[in-house]
C-alpha cells in the first residue's frame, strides 16, 4: 500500500501484529480513486485488544470490492488460516500477492506458486517485490480492471483517513516494535497528548502506555537510553514527513492489563 500510494501511511516491521488498526491510504488518480484498507493480519485473538483487531479485518472484508491476500514468500504458508476458506467461498473478485520474491530464487517461487494455486485454484496469483518494484505495476494495473465504477469517496487531495496523531502515535510504536524484543512491543500503545504546530517547528508530546509497571522501566532503559533512541528516531521520520523541525515529548506510564480493559480500548480508538 504503501509503494503504490507514494507515501508511509501504514508502519512496517518484520514483526507479526504490526498494524493493530484499519488504515485507509488513498491513491488518486485523473481517472481514479483507489482505497487500499490495510488490516491486522488474521490470528485467534487471546485478548480483548486481539479480538478488536479482528473486527477490524471482518469489516474491511464485508466492505472490500476487491481482496488482496498479502503472503510473504519467506514465510512459511500458514497450516490454519481462518480467512483462506472464507476467500475461498466468496464472490468478491480475489488477488493473492506473493511479497518478498526478491529473497527467493526461481524455483522457490515456482513451488510457492503451485502452492498457493493448490489452496485457491480459482484466484489470481500476482508475485512483487515492493521492496525493488517488481510486478507491482502489474498489480496495480490488474486492481484497476477489478473495480466496479463508482464516484469518488473522499477529497483529491486525501492520501489517508487518518488524522497528523494517528499516524505520529504509530511512527512512535513502530520504532518501540524495532527496539524491544519479546512481550514489550505488544504490551505498548502510544497516546499523542498534544499537537501544536508552528511557523518553524511542530512540538509534540506523547505518551507511551504499558501493561504492567515492570515493562516501565524496560521501555524507559538504563539512564533513558532506550527511550531516547526510539525518541530520536521517531522524530527523525516525523521531520521527513512534515519537512519541519520536531521537538517530540515522551513519557511512560502504566495503565494496567490495558489490553483487556474495554473502556481503555476505547479511548485508544478500538472498537468494543
Amino acid at each position: 500500500m504503501n509503494l503504490l500510494i507514494g507515501e508511509k501511511i501504514s508502519i512496517v516491521t518484520a514483526k507479526a501484529q504490526t498494524t493493530r488498526h484499519r488504515i485507509l491510504g488513498i491513491l488518486n488518480d485523473e481517472n481514479y480513486q483507489l482505497i487500499f484498507s490495510d488490516t491486522p493480519g488474521t490470528l485467534i485473538p487471546k485478548y480483548k485488544l486481539q479480538e478488536s483487531m479482528m473486527k477490524f479485518v471482518k469489516t474491511a472484508f464485508d466492505d472490500a470490492d476487491v481482496i488482496l491476500y498479502l503472503a510473504d514468500a519467506t514465510d512459511r504458508i500458514p497450516e490454519k488460516d481462518i480467512f483462506i476458506e472464507k476467500i475461498s467461498k466468496t464472490e468478491i473478485p480475489t488477488l493473492v500477492v506473493i511479497n518478498k520474491i526478491d529473497l527467493i530464487v526461481q524455483s522457490e517461487l515456482d513451488k510457492l506458486i503451485e502452492t498457493w494455486t493448490g489452496i485457491f485454484p480459482k484466484r489470481e496469483i500476482i508475485p512483487v517485490s515492493a521492496k525493488e518494484s517488481i510486478h507491482t505495476e502489474q498489480l496495480l494495473k490488474r486492481l484497476i480492471e477489478l473495480l466496479p465504477d463508482s464516484p469518488p469517496y473522499y477529497p483529491k487531495e486525501d492520501v489517508t483517513d487518518k488524522n497528523m496523531r494517528f499516524l505520529f502515535s504509530e511512527i512512535i510504536r513502530e520504532k518501540i516494535l524495532m527496539t524491544y524484543r519479546q512481550e514489550i512491543p505488544y504490551s505498548v500503545e502510544v497516546y499523542i497528548e498534544s499537537f501544536k504546530e508552528e511557523e518553524k517547528i511542530t512540538k509534540i508530546s506523547a505518551t507511551i502506555y504499558v501493561a504492567r509497571e515492570s515493562q516501565k522501566g524496560i521501555v524507559i532503559g538504563h539512564q533513558g537510553k532506550a527511550l531516547k533512541k526510539v525518541g530520536t528516531e521517531a522524530r527523525l521520520d516525523m521531520e521527513k514527513f512534515l519537512d519541519k523541525k520536531v521537538f517530540l515529548e515522551m513519557h511512560v506510564k502504566v495503565k494496567k492489563d490495558w489490553r483487556d480493559d474495554v473502556n481503555i480500548l476505547k479511548q485508544f480508538g478500538y472498537e468494543n
